[in-house]
């Protein structure tokens, strides 16, 4: 393989080899990472995480199913990049959580990988300093104790799988998970989901178009066959049994919004044509707040008062979040950014969160 470089715990080894000439061209090292197995075993779930997770899956495969006539609230911060933070938001949205039970199953966002348009910051497993260390193998761990200790307060996650590999180290600790408009129509992710433990939302794909989530539900739901990696970190070739709680998240697109009562009609009557379930999901964020965190309550209110008015293919309603409105660039580091506030997409505060969900739950 070539000459061994030690880096911040990883082994990294550099691609000096007899065909460096033709293979490898341009990548600096590889870097050896603890299985998903091992690190499952160094920070262990815990047995009140576990029931979170799995009462939390139930309760929303019920709401799929139509056995729940609850909505499903998925709200936290577009991105997690501050632990103590995190963990702030989360008691206070558990404290709000069981307030409104009887009438929403509240999911915090614990979104840990970021896509990126171009470049940036990938997310907290990636580089949990903040500091372009890519410290993934580190990034893992802290990610796991953070979402067991989430669980353990009975406030379940959510997370964006981006990543066909690092969902396999937290995937244990979710309970409902996206895909994102750039990944619904990806071959891998689709294969990816058919053997996801948890119920997964499909976006529409960034045009606006709904047909890349139908497609991507219909592949989900079928068997596959692929190339993966087991939880020992061994190249596998993985069979799956097909997820039958896939479902579409209208976010918006390049045309403009799609959360309108037409919008869902439209929606309800292409699913019917392909044959597959019209449950629907509704972000109130990305193009259908035209990207202005600002619009999100407008979109809430919208959402709320078709839920209010009978329809019954509206399942749930996604918020971005955090303990204070905005976002930040993250520029010089910790030393310049400000506490509980974005470091990625612009979310609503922890008031208005507060404010609009109480005022939901009363009206319904």
């Amino acid at each position: 393989m070539g000459s061994l470089i030690g880096n911040e715990g990883l082994l990294r080894y550099s691609c000096v080899a007899m065909n460096s000439r033709i293979n490898n061209l341009r990548v600096a090292s590889f870097g050896e990472i603890a299985s998903p197995a091992k690190v499952l075993k160094q920070a262990k779930i815990t047995k009140k995480a576990m029931d979170t997770v799995l009462k939390a899956r139930e309760e929303i495969q019920n709401i799929l199913d139509g056995k729940d006539a609850r909505k499903i609230i998925i709200v936290g911060p577009c991105s997690i990049h501050d632990a103590k933070a995190a963990l702030e938001y989360a008691e206070k949205l558990n404290a709000l959580r069981k307030k409104v039970e009887d009438k929403f199953v509240i999911v915090m966002r614990a979104y840990l990988e970021k896509p990126r348009t171009t470049i940036g910051w990938k997310g907290f497993i990636y580089d949990p300093y903040l500091d372009d260390t890519y410290s993934l193998g580190e990034g893992v761990i802290l990610a796991r104790k953070l979402l067991i200790q989430i669980n353990d307060m009975g406030l379940p996650t959510a997370t964006e799988v981006l990543g066909p590999i690092t969902i396999q180290y937290y995937s244990d600790l979710i309970c409902w998970s996206a895909i994102g408009a750039r990944t619904a129509e990806s071959q891998t992710h689709r294969e990816l989901s058919s053997g996801l433990s948890m119920p997964v939302g499909f976006k529409n794909g960034t045009e606006g178009n709904v047909d890349v989530a139908v497609n991507a539900i219909l592949s989900a739901e079928a068997p596959h066959s692929f190339l993966g990696m087991d939880d020992e970190g061994k190249v596998s070739v993985v069979e799956t049994t097909g997820n039958p709680y896939g479902h579409i998240i209208l976010r918006g697109g390049v045309s403009g919004p799609n959360y309108s009562a037409n919008d869902v009609a439209r929606t309800v009557n292409f699913c019917k044509k392909a044959g597959v379930k019209s449950r629907i999901i509704i972000d109130c964020s990305h193009a259908n707040s035209e990207k202005d965190f600002r619009n999100q309550a407008r979109v809430w209110d919208n959402v709320m008062s078709q839920i209010k008015n009978g329809s019954e293919n509206i399942v749930g309603i996604m918020l971005e979040s955090n303990l204070f409105e905005g976002n930040q660039k993250i520029g010089g580091g910790w030393g310049e950014l400000k506490y509980g506030v974005s470091v990625t997409d612009s979310c609503i505060s922890w008031e208005e969160t507060k404010k609009i969900i109480l005022e939901a739950a009363k009206n319904l």
